[in-house]
């Protein structure tokens, strides 16, 4: 997994300091006003995440303007980000279902067609 989509970058367009927040609610596709709680409480209770708040601030990349066409395209890569093996299935069974229509249209097709039948049979 090496795509661009599955890194965690710091989102500046939806930050308020450096968007660390911001890029932590991209990658997990939890709500940034829960992540914003949670590192605010984290730094009045601990002190250290104010450092590693600024460091991770400065190690991360840019999230770049387009990474995701739609939100349903987001929705998609936070799943894989968050279960890889979930969403494997998931595609999975969508790939099965697919095939199970498509293998229904064919019975459709050729049982309606007594000439494709035929020259089906011919072939085994």
């Amino acid at each position: 997994m090496n795509s661009p989509r599955t890194t965690l970058y710091r989102d500046k367009h939806n930050g308020k300091v450096m968007g660390v927040c911001a890029g932590v609610a991209d990658y997990t596709g939890v709500n940034v006003f829960w992540v914003r709680l949670v590192a605010l409480a984290l730094a009045f209770s601990m002190g250290w995440p104010i450092f590693a708040y600024f460091i991770a601030g400065f190690i991360l990349n840019k999230k770049p303007p387009y990474l995701y066409r739609d939100e349903s395209e987001q929705k998609y890569w936070q799943g894989v980000r968050q279960s890889p093996r979930r969403t494997a299935r998931e595609i999975k069974a969508s790939f099965r279902d697919i095939d199970r229509r498509l293998a229904a249209v064919e019975a459709h097709y050729v049982s309606s067609n007594p000439r494709l039948t035929a020259e089906i049979e011919r072939l085994r």
